[in-house]
């Protein structure tokens, strides 16, 4: 007995021993785990070329400071969440040239934000340049360049690579950019320049641009999930034989602001086949869809002009939107006779639209907009389309879903293939895809790097 109790206290005494010893070791295993402490993040002066892939930490903020440029063959990768802000004296943009490419895909919780570097409350439109992107897609122009920049050259012309690839823009906003260059000489905030269908742009907020919000110049991209939030020019601008499709896209405009060059007025859509209405091949042909078009309450700025100003010699379709808005000339203008005969010639088309404004539509073959077919609601009244209470408010985030009953959840016609079938009338139906990754309020959002 006296043996066994001896046995057992040596056994007690080692399983005692051997604990002290494992938790000594699990303990100094935890401090190691804990590793170095974090390195805080920096703000990054970016100038000049990027000539080397580099990728562009969301823990850093980075400040563009005049044009810069990343080369071809080079890939700029920019994580989620990253802020990227611009110099307003040196006037920075930024240029994706032809050949290289831009990946910056954030995510519904971590948007990318390219803005102002001014502080809250000081910000304004046009406060830096923008985004550029271009690419080796077709376009109706050799060689052209962008207005502002006029030194790099878009390959462009009728034999451009149609699959070209610039990259990834998805969850993506761009705020306070479209600085003038020279008179009446500005960027817009995103512009899309001989871009090809390779390239993913969705889900693309642009607020307070000082020129237009987005432009196309040429190109074959696709795009979708779009919003135009106060901007100055157009919203949406479309040149040089354009032929993507976009679709699902929202204007909200502000009644006193609209574009301060003495050149143009202020559209919702502007649409060339070129500047001088050439037929130069190939023609621009975009097919939009699903996009909601508004002003807010208030007297309009005289600069203001039409809804969609479609004009020398433009061939794109509008399907399945809606207008509400105090354009002073109207909503739907096709410009010029060939613009007119493009429709009625069936290289273009109108259907499904829903439009209140003074003059539903300005210009264009009347009797052949409002057949029945084409499911058109001119000139109806706003009440009858049961809109969201604060569909067109300044005030914090709009609300984007008709009420129920609204004639706009399934008044549409069928679309054409290559768009996403639906008879939703605008950009709405039951889901709001702007929750979360967009910002109605950048002029009081804190910036600062944490």
């Amino acid at each position: 007995m006296k043996k066994l109790t001896t046995w057992m206290l040596a056994l007690l005494l080692s399983v005692v021993t051997l604990g002290l010893m494992v938790s000594c070791t699990n303990g100094d295993d935890e401090d190691d785990d804990l590793g170095p402490a974090p390195v805080p993040g920096q703000v990054t002066e970016v100038s000049g070329n990027i000539t080397t892939n580099t990728t562009w930490a969301a823990k850093n903020q980075y400040l563009l400071k005049g044009f810069v440029y990343v080369q071809p063959g080079v890939t700029l990768t920019i994580e989620p969440g990253t802020i990227i802000k611009g110099d307003q004296v040196s006037k920075a943009s930024l240029f994706i040239l032809p050949g290289a490419k831009i990946i910056a895909d954030g995510t519904k919780e971590k948007p990318i934000v390219f803005t102002s570097n001014q502080a809250a409350g000081s910000r304004r439109a046009g406060d830096w340049g923008g985004l550029v992107i271009m690419g080796k897609a077709p376009a109706n122009k050799k060689d052209f360049k962008i207005e502002g920049e006029e030194v790099s050259v878009v390959p462009g012309g009728p034999t451009g690579d149609a699959a070209d690839n610039s990259g990834v823009l998805r969850y993506l906003r761009i705020e306070f950019a479209g600085i003038g260059f020279q008179t009446d000489k500005e960027i817009n905030g995103l512009t899309l320049a001989g871009v090809g269908s390779g390239t993913v742009i969705d889900y693309i907020q642009v607020s307070y641009s000082g020129d237009d919000a987005i432009e196309w110049f040429g190109g074959t991209v696709n795009a979708k999930h779009l919003i135009s939030y106060r901007t100055l020019d157009d919203d949406f601008d479309t040149d040089y034989g354009f032929s993507g499709t976009v679709q699902y896209g929202l204007a909200l405009r502000d009644p006193a602001v609209a574009d301060q060059c003495t050149c143009s007025d202020s559209n919702g859509f502007e649409s060339d086949n070129d500047g001088t209405g050439s037929q130069d091949a190939p023609q621009t042909a975009a097919r939009f869809a699903n996009i909601s078009m508004f002003i807010a309450p208030g007297t309009v700025n005289a600069k203001y002009r039409s809804a969609f100003r479609i004009r020398r010699n433009s061939a794109i379709s509008i399907f399945n939107s809606v207008v509400v808005g105090a354009y002073p000339k109207g909503g739907l203008e096709l410009e010029g006779t060939d613009s007119q005969n493009n429709f009625i010639n069936g290289k273009s088309d109108y259907r499904g639209l829903a439009i209140v404004t003074s003059k539903a539509v300005v210009t264009g073959d009347t009797v052949r907009l409002k057949a029945a077919e084409r499911k058109n609601l001119l000139g109806v009244s706003e009440a009858s389309l049961k809109l969201a209470a604060n569909y067109n408010s300044l005030t914090g985030k709009p609300g984007v879903l008709p009420q129920s009953g609204s004639p706009l959840l399934t008044g549409g016609v069928t679309l054409p293939s290559g768009l996403e079938a639906n008879t939703v009338i605008g950009a709405f139906g039951t889901t709001d895809w702007t929750e979360t990754w967009t910002n109605f309020d950048p002029q009081n959002t804190d910036y600062t790097l944490k």
